[in-house]
């Protein structure tokens, strides 16, 4: 009975490794060049500040989410606008 279990354990250890999904980096490959194109995706200026960046990003995503019929490219880069935006520090506040 030991022994089932012990092969069950390790077929599930490696069904679960193999079933895993690679990591995305930069949303799927989809990159925002510069802050000037980040801000024109997102449709926020120069002088922003976090909350207005991330609620420009809610308002972008929920049009343009694949769930919504949107588009998976646009929601990527709308993604990795906003991370741009609030790493380069244009979103503190």
């Amino acid at each position: 009975m030991m022994k089932w279990l012990l092969i069950l354990a390790i077929v599930w250890g490696v069904w679960t490794y193999l079933r895993r999904k690679p990591k995305r980096t930069d949303a799927g490959g989809k990159m925002v060049h510069d802050a000037a194109e980040a801000r024109a995706i997102l449709g926020v200026s120069a002088g922003d500040d976090a909350s207005t960046i991330r609620a420009a990003h809610r308002r972008v995503l929920a049009t343009a989410h694949p769930d919504r019929g949107g588009s998976s490219e646009l929601a990527g880069r709308a993604n990795a606008a906003r991370d741009l935006l609030l790493r380069m520090g244009e979103g503190a506040a």
